[in-house]
């Protein structure tokens, strides 16, 4: 059964996605070897990206607690779209496969950690928004503050166009972060990761301490008035 992107998109809402795109394979040629939709899926033709916002108000709190919780329950929502979503393509004999939004594999030949499938790259190929200096998506409509979830999919739908680059390189994040790990255009994953994410242990918590990338970024609430 065919079926066009404005129904795809439709389903995808329904099931609680605030934003949506597609993209077609091809776009995925710079992909890492191995973690090329097609080295999941033989079949896939095209690339379906989704997110959610996430509340701008936990970048606010002197409590780790609030953002490290939503981060918490934002993962599972996605993913139940991402299933949900794959189960009413089925029912019109189209054949889906859900990435997960935060899992992650060893690549042994970078010495990375990797998702099967970028989700942030996925995005940008979808045209939901481009990729900072951050190292994080940048969405037009909600800035950096969105999860975002993926889709491959057998069926050869009509891409998004690609939007224009969103961030200015002003570097407010480089140097806003305490371990130096946005220097080199490619994230130290090892140094953030060791010092945002852990236990607490005064107050015996595992909690994320810093996002300090996503607190100084201008477009954190969506505001981008220009894309150039």
């Amino acid at each position: 059964m065919k079926i066009d992107s404005k129904r795809v998109k439709e389903i995808m809402y329904t099931l609680g996605a605030d934003l949506c795109g597609i993209a077609s394979v091809d776009r995925f040629a710079d992909a890492p070897e191995g973690y090329h939709p097609r080295d999941v899926l033989p079949t896939c033709k095209s690339v379906i990206s989704f997110g959610c916002r996430f509340p701008a108000g936990t970048l606010k709190c002197q409590s780790a607690i609030p953002y490290t919780r939503v981060r918490n329950s934002v993962t599972p929502k996605m993913d139940a779209i991402a299933l949900d979503f794959c189960i009413e393509m089925e029912k019109l004999r189209i054949t889906c496969v859900p990435v997960p939004t935060n899992e992650s594999e060893w690549d042994t030949r970078t010495k990375r950690w990797r998702s099967i499938i970028s989700q942030k790259h996925a995005a940008q190929a979808a045209g939901l928004g481009t990729i900072g200096r951050n190292s994080l998506l940048i969405t037009p409509e909600f800035g950096s503050m969105v999860w975002l979830g993926a889709v491959l999919c057998e069926e050869e739908l009509e891409a998004d166009l690609l939007i224009n680059n969103i961030c200015n390189n002003c570097n407010l994040c480089i140097e806003a972060c305490p371990v130096n790990a946005l220097e080199k255009p490619q994230i130290n994953q090892q140094a953030c990761w060791d010092y945002a994410f852990g236990d607490d242990a005064e107050k015996q918590i595992w909690c994320i301490s810093c996002h300090k990338c996503r607190d100084i970024c201008p477009y954190n609430l969506g505001n981008c008035n220009s894309f150039v």
